[in-house]
């Protein structure tokens, strides 16, 4: 099972310190990182989503990566989305049943207003009460949903297509 977690700030210099904070927690073996991404929006209302290069670091297989570029997809860069392919309406479907629904991303959008920024981590191992106290004093506003991990595989799986199942 994987965590979503996205923190929401004010200020992009403390989304940079926290993102900092969850590299060294990941460092300390207290998360286990499958993303990891630091979104700001800027006055104009447009979206930027950084990856410092550290994160290169984070070794992503493909399953976890197609994963956290869906979700991440799917939360921050497309709020609303109209009419859609059968593929991709069955991934949003999924999505849903996994707890990353409307209800989660329309939260998630509430977060991100002109001017502010928030950390977003995939992880799919956490010590939750070293990761709270580490994270605690940087502040923000914590969302937070469980990707249960056979939801995960069959995401994976759909995301894949079927050339990869034989």
């Amino acid at each position: 099972m994987s965590e979503l977690i996205v923190i929401g700030y004010e200020d992009r210099a403390i989304a940079d310190k926290a993102f900092a904070a969850v590299l060294k927690l990941k460092d300390e073996h207290v998360v286990e990182l499958n993303g990891l991404a630091v979104v700001s929006v800027d006055e104009d209302g447009k979206t930027h989503v950084d990856t410092p290069a550290r994160t290169e670091e984070i070794a992503l297989s493909a399953t976890a990566g197609a994963l956290w570029g869906m979700v991440f997809g799917m939360l921050i860069l497309t709020p609303a989305i109209g009419v859609v392919g059968a593929a991709l309406g069955g991934v949003i479907g999924k999505l849903n049943q996994m707890g990353v629904d409307n209800k989660f991303r329309g939260k998630v959008q509430e977060l991100l207003k002109p001017g502010s920024s928030a950390v977003v981590i995939m992880a799919s191992k956490i010590t939750e009460d070293r990761f709270a106290a580490t994270m605690g004093p940087f502040g923000g506003t914590v969302l937070k949903t469980s990707l249960p991990e056979d939801s995960e595989r069959e995401l994976a799986e759909q995301l894949a297509g079927p050339e990869a199942a034989g």
